[in-house]
């Protein structure tokens, strides 16, 4: 343990505004201490079959809680693949593991499966730590922890700081985690994100417990842990920034076949699809058909500093878009699998909309004087589901199964059903 961490060591927890804290403790007016150095120095990266089983057999003879947390390349590389892994636990220390090197984490995984995994965000990591085996049983999320005790600013900055004491370095957050090999800076930088985590999470689990939100928040952990993975987006082109402006059915196909050859070159390549051609660049050519090389030249995005080669490469999804039979053409809009969006109800269905606007109402109000954001409470998506079509007969054994069949958690169905079924009688 370092100086600074012995002397924070009995502090109690320090709240953040908005927070209520255990006591009227001035704990918050306390200088927080910089975290320069991981406490037993930077772990070396383990790159190779020996070097892992060591880690392994360390971590899977250590006792308690798994900080867990990764790296990605996002903007730089395609896809979320993990770049690095940053373990530690009691007895074990921590651990810095190139995936790369070592692809198959699995038996990694296995060793730590029975315990506890403490993770900030989780849903952010859980995917490329599975594409590499480590799937988690159980788990601790400190990002959600932090907004079911009501804290304002739940970053694992903030969080470190606010309730620990701790100021954590994060100036490497948006780097290049594909670089090999790592500068040493970023490598201390990755070990100090796990160095407090589980001091953090047993800081976050007494305060959840005090102010009787520990099983609401046990409840959205195992809900996590036993998610399945998410479907792949449909028609993932239509989510190009700026494709509100691209209304004609011609002009959505240019959209779809250049992010589709985008997104060929990006895989191959392996670079962030952003890299090989903006969004604005192809909302650009959509808008404007060009005729050839010459005009899509003159767009922007497609300035002087693309040569001819690529310049005809983009012309040329462009023209195959433009030769596709009418059938072909993409159709305007998503198929719809629930309710419109909210802004149509008031034409659609007014007595809907007044549902809904109680209904975020009450649910507001509620989440306010629990001291939790409202969409933690229930997410949006649900009350919009229940509030388009609400059952027959509103009552609260009901709205409650209806709550459950959405995929509302226990305690969210208790605190939420009441208020529901109160908004959906009063707005008739």
């Amino acid at each position: 343990m370092t100086d600074a961490q012995e002397t924070a060591a009995d502090s109690p927890l320090r709240t953040a505004e908005g927070a209520p804290p255990d006591t009227e403790v001035a704990a918050a007016a306390r200088t927080p201490v910089p975290l320069l150095e991981p406490r037993e120095g930077i772990p070396p990266v383990i790159s190779d079959e020996a070097g892992l089983a060591e880690v392994v057999a360390a971590f899977a003879a250590g006792r308690g809680p798994v900080a867990v947390d990764a790296e990605r390349a996002s903007g730089y590389r395609y896809g979320q693949r993990a770049y690095l892994v940053q373990l530690r636990r009691e007895g074990a220390g921590s651990a810095l593991i190139d995936p790369v090197a070592c692809p198959d984490l699995s038996a990694f995984g296995a060793a730590i499966a029975d315990a506890e995994w403490v993770l900030h965000a989780a849903t952010q990591d859980l995917p490329c730590l599975r594409e590499i085996g480590m799937r988690p049983t159980r788990l601790f999320d400190t990002e959600l922890a932090g907004r079911l005790a009501g804290f304002p600013r739940v970053g694992l900055g903030a969080m470190v700081e606010n309730v620990l004491g701790f100021v954590l370095e994060k100036g490497h957050s948006a780097v290049d985690w594909s670089t090999r090999p790592l500068p040493e800076p970023w490598l201390r930088y990755a070990a100090l994100d796990v160095e407090l985590l589980v001091d953090l999470r047993d800081a976050l689990e007494k305060e959840l417990d005090r102010q009787g939100k520990l099983e609401w928040a046990l409840q959205e952990f195992d809900a996590i842990a036993s998610a399945p993975p998410a479907e792949p987006r449909k028609d993932p082109w239509r989510r190009t920034s700026g494709m509100h402006k691209v209304r004609r059915r011609r002009q959505m196909a240019v959209v779809r076949e250049l992010w589709q050859t985008r997104d060929r070159i990006a895989q191959r390549r392996d670079v962030s699809p952003g890299k090989v051609l903006g969004d604005t660049a192809i909302v650009e050519a959509a808008l404007a058909l060009p005729p050839n090389v010459h005009a899509l030249a003159g767009l922007n995005g497609f300035g002087h500093r693309m040569g001819r080669r690529q310049l005809e490469q983009w012309q040329s999804a462009v023209d195959r878009a433009k030769a596709l039979p009418e059938a072909e053409l993409p159709q305007p809009g998503q198929p719809v699998t629930g309710p419109p969006p909210p802004r149509a109800w008031a034409d659609k269905d007014p007595a809907a909309a007044a549902r809904l606007s109680a209904a975020r109402a009450a649910v507001s109000a509620r989440a306010e004087e629990l001291n939790l954001p409202p969409e933690n409470l229930i997410t949006p998506d649900t009350v919009r589901r229940v509030c388009w079509e609400p059952p027959q007969t509103v009552d609260g054994e009901s709205v409650a199964a209806a709550l459950a069949g959405y995929g509302a958690r226990a305690w969210q169905v208790e605190l939420v059903t009441p208020v529901l079924v109160e908004a959906l009688r009063s707005a008739g």
